[in-house]
């Protein structure tokens, strides 16, 4: 399974669960195994969302996606940053100004090709890929367009894998998965998806 995170909130989202999915497996901020876990039995679960290199580092098979690259560069800078290596994160110059036409038909349309040759390396490396996993936002431009846009390139060029996405919905409303009185906005899950892909 190859993980997309795309835009700011599937970015942050992305990042959160592969802190915790670490600290289950018993991984280290810098993708070695804890001392106690130094040979742990390597499950089809284990292999399925990592990536074990020559020299024993364990490296989540991600990308993190978006158009601009401060949300990204928190990673590359915050304590999980030597899990991934730097091809994994995929930023460009401009935010796409929560403007699903610019995600999509602009600024998305200049990463499109680096993000779907990246997918093919990850993908060419997989003993077996079972499909992809996408967290996204639905409220930005990047969540929105850019996730549609690549949602379409993945159909045309993996149409029998499997794609699961988890949506955030900007909500005025207490929601599924945060509420705070604090927010001006909650947030709500679509475990669906199909609005986002464009039908031929």
């Amino acid at each position: 399974v190859i993980s997309l995170h795309i835009g700011q909130g599937g970015i942050q989202v992305g990042n959160s669960c592969w802190e915790l999915f670490c600290l289950e497996q018993g991984i280290q901020p810098n993708g070695q195994m804890q001392k106690s876990n130094t040979t742990p039995e390597k499950n089809d679960a284990f292999n399925t969302f990592y990536d074990e290199t020559s020299e024993g580092k364990t490296v989540p098979r991600a990308l993190f996606l978006d158009t601009e690259s401060d949300v990204i560069d928190e990673i590359r800078t915050g304590p999980y940053n030597k899990l991934f290596y730097p091809e994994q994160f995929i930023s460009d110059k401009e935010d796409a100004g929560n403007n699903y036409a610019r995600g999509r038909y602009t600024i998305g349309k200049d990463i499109i090709g680096l993000c779907t040759d990246r997918i093919r390396k990850l993908a060419e490396i997989c003993t077996g890929l079972q499909g992809f996993i996408i967290t996204h936002s639905i409220g930005g431009g990047t969540g929105s367009g850019f996730c549609s846009l690549l949602l379409e390139k993945l159909t045309e060029e993996y149409s029998k894998k499997s794609k699961l996405a988890f949506t955030i919905y900007p909500s005025p409303c207490t929601c599924l998965l945060y509420t705070s009185d604090a927010a001006d906005e909650g947030l709500g899950v679509d475990l669906d998806g199909r609005g986002t892909i464009k039908k031929k």
